[in-house]
């Protein structure tokens, strides 16, 4: 009998060919684009959810037999770990489907400030004459005398490292939560102060995840640090940068330019100072700030990723227990103990999954 994977907030309209053949022969999808529309017996029924919002609590409440939960993208921000934890059921992610695509992006970012892409380009449509203008380059370097530097050298951050290597750049970063030796792999360096990293590099590119620990990490208190000259370039989450902060470093000069793939609100609030200032062309932000819509991620290659291996890592647990990208697996263990330390019991099969997580091959990598 196949197992019930449930898709019960679907964003991809009534193209379905990707999901329905991440279930091989031994899942069966069901589909709908709300929560409201889920029956009880489908909540009841299903063994796995796929999607990319958190359920609300009185659909989490109908879940009878449900054993693992995936979003299929790299964020999990806005999924309540604690609670799919107290029911023993692992919050997967899917974070490996646009790593090359946001890299990519970052480096474009640079390269259209650096290069002068996009102030060109806008010059010369308005004077094609009197703007040829070979020599200026407002933000140009030479990219190999250049350091640059990452925040987060996970999956995304390091793949960023490797292209800015490509390009001759120093690499350094900062992460202090990844263990010591792996500056040494890839040949770059480290840093273990943010605002050492900010002073010392001539870009500084963004790929952390969102937590309470990052949200507004890069403060007033970093951007007043920063080198002369600096790039700032953000393609991992909005509320990382403190845009308030950024909009004053700009009009100080602390930061000479900015590339935001991500902003705080989206879509874009028209009414913040800054968007408001750019959309308008002001002058102490003009050729400054470049804006691209959450856009990053996407290529058809990237989102054929993220909606394959949603299905593929719900059944490669369903069918044959392994466990990949638990991002609350910590929760899950803690639960656990508790539970072997008090004899409590869970309902039907959780108790016995839950008991032997620990045993279980899982790749707890986020």
């Amino acid at each position: 009998m196949p197992f019930n994977v449930l898709y019960p907030f679907f964003r991809w309209g009534r193209n379905r060919d990707v999901e329905l053949a991440s279930m091989g022969e031994t899942g069966r999808a069901e589909f709908s684009t709300t929560f409201e529309e889920v029956s009880v017996a489908q909540w009841a029924a299903c063994d796995a959810i796929v999607t990319v919002a958190d359920l609300p609590e009185g659909c989490r409440a109908q879940l009878r037999q449900c054993r693992i939960v995936v979003t299929p993208k790299v964020g999990f921000d806005n999924f309540d770990l604690a609670a799919w934890a107290e029911l023993g059921i692992p919050l997967c992610n899917v974070p490996d489907y646009g790593t090359q695509e946001v890299a990519d992006h970052a480096m474009a970012l640079m390269l259209s400030l650096m290069k002068g892409i996009t102030f060109h380009t806008r010059e010369l449509k308005a004077s094609p004459r009197e703007h040829w203008r070979p020599a200026l380059n407002p933000y140009g370097r030479r990219l190999s005398a250049c350091t640059f530097g990452i925040v987060g050298l996970g999956r995304i951050g390091t793949a960023a490292a490797l292209r800015a290597k490509a390009f001759g750049m120093d690499v350094v970063f900062y992460d202090p939560y990844l263990s010591n030796g792996v500056d040494l792999a890839i040949g770059v360096r480290r840093v273990h102060a943010l605002d050492e990293l900010f002073a010392t590099s001539d870009v500084v590119s963004v790929h952390a995840p969102l937590s309470p620990e990052t949200e507004r990490m890069i403060d007033a208190r970093v951007l007043a640090a920063s080198k002369p000259g600096l790039i700032l370039i953000n393609t991992a989450r909005g509320p990382i940068v403190d845009l308030d902060a950024l909009a004053e470093a700009l009009r100080k000069g602390q930061v000479q330019a900015a590339g935001l793939d991500v902003l705080p609100e989206e879509p874009a609030d028209p009414e913040h100072p800054l968007i408001k200032a750019w959309a308008n062309d002001e002058d102490w932000v003009d050729h400054r700030l470049l804006i691209t819509p959450h856009s990053a991620f996407f290529t058809p290659e990237s989102a054929y990723d993220m909606r394959f291996k949603g299905g593929e890592i719900a059944l490669t647990y369903l069918a044959g227990g392994r466990l990949q990208n638990c991002v609350n697996q910590h929760l899950l263990d803690q639960k656990a103990q508790r539970i072997g330390n008090s004899g409590q019991r869970l309902p039907g099969r959780r108790a016995q999954e839950l008991a032997d997580a620990a045993a279980l091959p899982r790749d707890q990598e986020n």
